[in-house]
């Protein structure tokens, strides 16, 4: 497994201050049942090191690390207790060298210049942004990331309403959260609605929203008359393209008929691959040979294998 990849993926990291290690298995279920099937749990409390146990024994499916990891001895605990991955506060040297010669996923805090360097220079791919609204938020990052070649997991004062602000950057790796996982929350075993705050959240990540509908068409003569028909009705510009011609950006008519009896549906979303996986937690499964990708090597546009009422539906990035 890809660790870095897999928390591109889930985009959002719930970091965990744990009192009892009893409630750790429901509180994993309560997180992936709302579509985040991660959990950073801080050695903030004596109680973490058995959370980590409990939810790598009983919930293989989360991807569980361990935070606030301040040394070398709670590094070993932490692995030795099922942990996937290292998060520490600060940038730490011999925190990381040990976890980048044992090949350990480790996401030192970096708050400035000088630290990220260090991180570039010992091999590392992405770092923790913390306190991440404190230090600048996603503006000092944007101002920092052209000259280090990093990419970023913001942390502290991350919640629903500057979420996107992080993530439609696209050197965010992923934004750690504590919103969905409050203290209060956690004690009052108030599972179902950590589930909902969950389910909030990736909704707000991906964003799924109606693009265009393209009509299949028999020719190029009939999908310009159809398109050139429907524009002038409702006062539209048309657009014709090799494949297609658009009217206004919502209707686009096939010159050929392409996949789905009648056409296809197009839903856009902030970030493909994040809703490729998100999806695919639900059973969802794509035609990979649709796959579209940009020069950055990150998924463009996608078709599901199932179609809707006769057409067919892709996944396009907003």
């Amino acid at each position: 497994m890809d660790i870095f990849q897999t928390v591109s993926n889930i985009g959002i990291i719930p970091v965990i201050a744990i009192e009892d290690a009893a409630k750790a298995v429901p509180l994993a279920k309560a997180l992936t049942a709302g579509g985040l099937p991660a959990a950073e749990i801080t050695f903030r409390t004596a109680a973490g090191e058995e959370a980590i146990r409990r939810i790598a024994r009983d919930c293989p499916e989360v991807l569980v690390g361990a935070g606030t990891v301040l040394n070398l001895d709670q590094c070993g605990r932490a692995l030795d207790a099922g942990a996937k991955f290292i998060v520490s506060p600060g940038y730490n040297e011999s925190l990381v060298n040990d976890c980048v010669k044992k090949d350990i996923p480790v996401f030192p805090g970096c708050v400035n210049a000088s630290d990220m360097t260090r991180a570039v220079n010992a091999g590392l791919r992405v770092v923790k942004f913390f306190p991440a609204e404190q230090s600048g938020g996603v503006a000092f990052l944007k101002a920092l990331a052209p000259v280090l070649p990093l990419d970023f997991m913001p942390t502290g004062g991350v919640n629903t309403k500057n979420l996107m602000d992080y993530l439609s950057f696209d050197r965010i790796a992923a934004c750690g959260g504590t919103w969905m996982v409050k203290k209060d929350l956690i004690e009052g075993e108030k599972w179902d609605e950590i589930t909902s705050i969950c389910k909030e959240a990736v909704k707000a990540m991906l964003g799924f929203e109606l693009r265009h509908v393209g009509v299949n068409c028999g020719s190029a003569e009939e999908a310009e008359r159809t398109a050139r028909a429907f524009a002038a009705v409702f006062g539209m510009e048309c657009k014709v393209g090799n494949s297609s011609v658009f009217a206004g950006t919502a209707v686009e008519c096939m010159k050929a008929p392409y996949l789905g009896e009648k056409g296809h549906i197009a839903i856009g979303t902030n970030h493909v691959d994040r809703a490729v996986y998100h999806l695919g937690l639900q059973g969802v499964e794509f035609d990979e040979s649709t796959r579209k990708t940009n020069a950055k090597g990150r998924t463009s546009a996608i078709y599901l294998k199932e179609t809707f009422g006769g057409f067919a539906v892709h996944l396009v990035q907003k």
